[in-house]
Formats: C-alpha cells, structure tokens, sequence
C-alpha cells in the first residue's frame, strides 16, 4: 500500500469524532509507516515543494539573444504546392517562368532506415489529385528554369478509410480528435521567453491550461516520449536499444496509438532530425509502419538530399516548421470526419539552442488562429508541450538550468463545450497545475480520453493518474516513479528561529504587510514583530545539485560529481505580529546570487488565525486587506493611534 493510499485508508476508517489522542497515535503511526515505504530519501517526504524560479533570473538573462531572422522569403518562391489533396503549379511561378510542366516521384518507405523513390509520373498536370503522402517533383518552364524539390501531402488510403469507418468509439470515449505538437527541450519557463504571442493566444483566446509541476522521469527525448506513449520506460519493455542481446524493433510496444486505431481513429506521428530519430537513434526503430501517416521517410530524403543546398531552417521559400504545420492540418482536412490522433515534434528551432525558438512564436500563433478559424478545434484536445528543458546550451550549467531541465513544458486546450459535458474531469485538471505531475501521467489522461468514467476523486496507486482526476496534494516523487536526480521537489529541514537569516526573513514579512497597508496608515497600524513561530529551510536535493550528466547512452546511470552550491533557498516561516496578535505564514526567497538578498510577495504571505472585527475600518472599502489590516480604532473604542 502506497503512503498516499495509506493516509486515506485511515481518513476514512476513523472519522473525525475520534479524541485528540487517538489522531496524535495514528499520526506517528502513519509517519512511520510512511519513513518506512519511502526510504531514507529526504526528497520523497510530505508534499512536494517546487522553486519558485524568475523568468529573467540574473544567473541565466545573459544567456539568451535575438536571432536572425529567417531568410526562406528571399528564396525563389515554390513553383508548386498541395491543396486538398491536389497537385497545383503556383500561378506567381507560370507568370514569371511562362509554362511550367512537372514530372512526379513518389516518395515510398521501406523500414525506417530506407526510403525509394518510384518511377517518375509525367507530366503531373495542375489540378492532378497526388498519389502518395511526400513526393519529388520535378518542372521545367518554356523559358528554360528548372525547379526540384520534395513536397508533403496526405493521401487518404482506402484500406485505412474502410478500417476507420469499420470501427466504433468506445461507448465511455470523450469523442475528442488528439492532436499534440511539441519541441524539444524546452522548459515552461523558456516556452514562456520565446512564445510570448503563440503562448497569450492559447491561453486567453484557447483558454489553454499549463502544468506547472510537469517533471520529467529520465534524461532525453527517448525516456520523456516512452513514458507518454507506452506507459513504460525503456527497462520496462521488451529490448529494442542498439547493441544489446535479443533485441528487436519496437513494432510490438502498447504505442497509445494502437487504442485509438482500434476505437475507429486515423494515426498520424512525425518528427524532424531524422539522424537522431527518438526511436531510431538508440533503439531499432519501427519493421512496420507505425501509423497511417509517418513522416520519417520524408525526413530522411530532405535531410540527405536537400538541407545542404538551402538556408538554414528553410526547404525553398518555406520554414521547414511551416511544412510540418501544414502537414497536420492537411491530416484534418484529409479526413474531416473521422476521429484523428496526431503528434508531430519539431527539434530543429530548439535542441541546440535556447533563443532560436522565438523563431517559431508568430508560425505556431497563426496556425493556433488557423485551427481556431477553421473550426478543427471544436472537437479537438490540443496538447502543446515539451519533451525536457535545455540539456546541451550553457544555460544547463546554472542551478536554475538543471531545474528547467526537469520542468518542460505541457499544456492542454478543450472545446467549450468540455467543461460543461465533463465539469469534474476539468476541475480537477485545473487543480492539478500546480501538483506534482509527470509523462505518466499523460498517457493514462490518454487512456481516460478513450475511456473516461466519473468517479470524482477515484483513488489509483500506480504511478501513472489520469489528470482528469484529482492528484494528491502530498504527492512525492517516489509516488510518480521519478528517481532522485530528477525531482524538483525542494527538501526541507527545521531551522533554529535564532538564525540570521530566518531572523531577516522574518523581519521582511512584517515589512513587506505595512507596505501593503502603508497608504492607509491613519487607518491600520504599522505591526511589529512579537515572535518567530516556527521556520523551515527547503532546499535542492543533494541528488539533484550534484548530477552533472548521464554516463550511457541510455541515460540509466549518473554521473553526480558536480560540486555546484545553491543559488538560492527559501524558508517557510511562521511569526505572531503586534498589537495584532496575528499569526502569517510566508515563503521567503534567500537569493545567494545576488548578495544574500531577503525577497518575498504579497501572494506568498497568509494569515492562519482569524481576523475577526480587526480591519473593521478598510472592511468594505478595501477587502482585499483584511488579513493586514489592524485598525487603529478598534471595535470596542479604544483607540491605538492618533
């Protein structure tokens, strides 16, 4: 039985009516029991206490920069595109080249390390519906130019249409197309940097919401992608890494979008960085197609043949981030009427960089428009998301960066209608935001999607929870199946009330409630300091600050001879004011980095015992300063200042 299980079990089988010593018998007990699940560890104690970290922290800013544009505008622009599935030869080219004839290659995978293509079609005439998903084109024009390039598609397939159609959802399935897109290594914080446009539209327009305690369970794109797909790590399915004995291609995984296929769903899944394919780079990739539509054979061809002889980022006159968007909403637009599953992961804007990304920011808010506009979204759950934070960029050797290292980002949008058919499973992915969550996690919230039963606060041990239930607030990383070196999760420890630096913080609780009130000091009173209740120190876990990188490929075992020392602390401190006898409980930044400054906001401090009749004089005026206010004219009539 997990802790978490067991604290509930004693919830309910001993009400509340039960005597003080009792509860005090069963809390040791429950303490106990808990120390003795969970090993010595001090990470995996009480609930999980995350850093508060800056946008713009001084130990990172100096890192980041503003990229050069992208010159894919200054290439001679396409001659063709596709369009509902349609071979088109772009006007600006016929008027500028006179008559343009093409000739058409399909583009075919064999496995995934090997790609043909087939004979050549001619002439491909505009308007020609295309044959096959990514092909290469060749036109010349009656003026003598020449142009060649290889161009996306979706070509519904009548097998898979048939197959689909032949299907039926669940009867308990939320009827929502999934559609995830992603880029790698990217932390929450720096989406937040680089995405400032594309991040406002999803959450104000799309009313997206953002995990904020979404930590990883190991090191890379691999150990972050499994987890979501499979609900397993590496060591948990059958060997498939390059070199080891006995091992096979990954065809026989549970991949999450085997369920959906066999709900009536058509599959999408592509990613760029073909050389270091997420389950080709380290494992043996896929024998058999994986899904309906994969884009990897294209991959592989427009990085062997055609990344050389065109601008960075660019493929002609388009972003090659453009040409992956568009790939997906041709998927849509393939097949408007059955269920969809989609994940498309973009690397080439963000694995070796922290800034490029910003690149992105107006393509992604104009595709969220697109979507939006068209309508694709009505019935869509959009996941925006990250597989880890900066693993490689100097950033990483900060205390902050192997923070964000750990803490991507990972998003969800719903159609309004959502809430109102489904109002607990989106209540409590609201409360989840803040809670401890990992990929896990996500891929049972898959599973929910295709088979979602309203149970309120269902109770589940393992490690993976559905976010449309509620995660525990005392939740630890032992309890989500993440390893030490990867927890965020701070460690605390009591601290003497005597020392300086809980004694200054203390100090700056005060100081910072008669800022809050000093505007209406002829009404509430500067408070002082009557004592130091209680203070606890949290702290990174040793595990954490002293790993410095993986030492096998696979990112099993670590390296933890880094001797970096902490940025930053924070204390958790409880004191009792004067006159107002009133008792606060504040979170207080011990910044290390910039000279032992003492910080904290008004958000982090709460009063703990009732207020009463106190600020009766701001009551209505100024609600909002209630539990800060002390009037300086009691209820009874004596008066405590001028």
């Amino acid at each position: 039985m997990s802790p978490s299980i067991w604290r509930l079990w004693l919830t309910r089988r001993y009400p509340r009516r039960l005597g003080l010593q009792t509860v005090l018998v069963m809390a040791i007990v429950s303490a106990c029991l808990t120390f003795y699940l969970r090993g010595t560890d001090p990470v995996n104690y009480g609930e999980c206490k995350r850093p508060i970290l800056e946008l713009w922290h001084p130990s990172i800013r100096h890192h980041f920069s503003t990229p050069k544009p992208l010159t894919c505008s200054q290439s001679p622009k396409n001659w063709v595109y596709v369009k509902n599935g349609t071979f088109v030869i772009s006007e600006e080219a016929i008027k500028k080249y006179g008559n343009v004839t093409c000739e058409y290659r399909p583009l075919v995978r064999m496995d995934d390390n090997s790609e043909v293509l087939r004979d050549v079609i001619r002439p491909f005439s505009n308007g020609t519906r295309v044959v096959s998903d990514f092909f290469e084109t060749k036109c010349n024009s009656q003026k003598g130019h020449v142009y060649e390039n290889i161009h996306t598609a979706i070509k519904p397939e009548q097998s898979v249409l048939e197959r689909a159609k032949a299907k039926r959802l669940p009867q308990n399935a939320m009827g929502l197309n999934v559609m995830i897109f992603g880029f790698d290594s990217v932390s929450r914080l720096n989406w937040l940097r680089n995405l400032p446009k594309s991040y406002a539209y999803f959450t104000e327009v799309l009313g997206g919401v953002v995990l904020e305690g979404y930590n990883i369970v190991g090191d890379g794109t691999t150990q972050a992608l499994l987890p979501i797909l499979t609900g397993h790590t590496d060591l948990e399915l059958p060997e498939a890494r390059r070199g080891f004995p006995g091992a096979k291609p990954v065809d026989g995984f549970p991949w999450i979008w085997k369920d959906f296929v066999d709900a009536g769903y058509v599959t999408q899944w592509g990613e760029d960085a073909a050389g270091i394919g997420t389950f080709t780079y380290r494992m043996l990739g896929f024998k058999e197609q994986p899904v309906d539509h994969y884009y990897r054979h294209y991959q592989r061809l427009a990085e062997a043949k055609y990344y050389e002889n065109n601008p960075r980022f660019c493929m002609g006159s388009e972003p090659r981030l453009d040409i992956m968007m568009k790939w997906m909403r041709d998927f849509f637009e393939a097949y408007p009427t059955l269920p969809k599953f989609t994940f498309v992961f973009h690397s080439e804007y963000s694995h070796e960089y922290i800034s490029t990304l910003s690149l992105a920011d107006e393509t992604l808010r104009s595709f969220l428009q697109e979507f939006k506009t068209s309508g694709y979204l009505n019935n869509t759950l959009l996941i925006l998301m990250a597989d880890h934070g900066s693993r490689y960029a100097e950033i990483r050797e900060s205390q902050q960066g192997k923070y964000e290292e750990r803490l991507p980002y990972y998003s969800f949008a719903f159609p309004k209608w959502f809430a109102e058919k489904y109002p607990i499973a989106m209540k409590n992915l609201r409360d989840n935001v803040e809670r401890l969550t990992s990929p896990f996690d996500i891929h049972a919230t898959l599973k929910d999607v295709l088979n979602y039963t309203d149970l309120g606060s269902r109770v589940q041990s393992t490690r993976g929870m559905s976010l449309f239930q509620a995660i525990p607030r005392n939740r630890t990383c032992s309890d989500a199946g993440i390893a030490p070196h990867w927890c965020t999760c701070l460690v605390w420890k009591e601290t003497p009330l005597t020392d300086d630096h809980v004694i200054s913080a203390a100090n700056q609780v005060v100081s910072t409630i008669n800022d809050l009130t000093n505007d209406n000091r002829q009404l509430c009173v500067n408070l002082t300091l009557d004592r130091i209740v209680a203070a606890s120190k949290f702290s990174p876990n040793e595990k954490l600050l002293t790993f410095k990188r993986s030492v096998d490929l696979d990112g099993h075992s670590g390296d933890f001879s880094d001797k970096m020392a902490p940025d930053w602390e924070f204390y958790q401190i409880t004191i009792k004011t004067k006159p107002s006898d009133a008792v606060y409980e504040a979170t207080v930044t011990h910044d290390m980095f910039r000279q032992n400054i003492i910080k904290l906001a008004s958000q982090d401090i709460s009063r703990i015992n009732r207020y009463g009749d106190q600020p009766h004089c701001i009551r209505d005026r100024l609600p909002h300063l209630r539990p800060y206010c002390y009037c300086t004219v009691q209820a009874s009539g004596g008066s405590l200042g001028r």
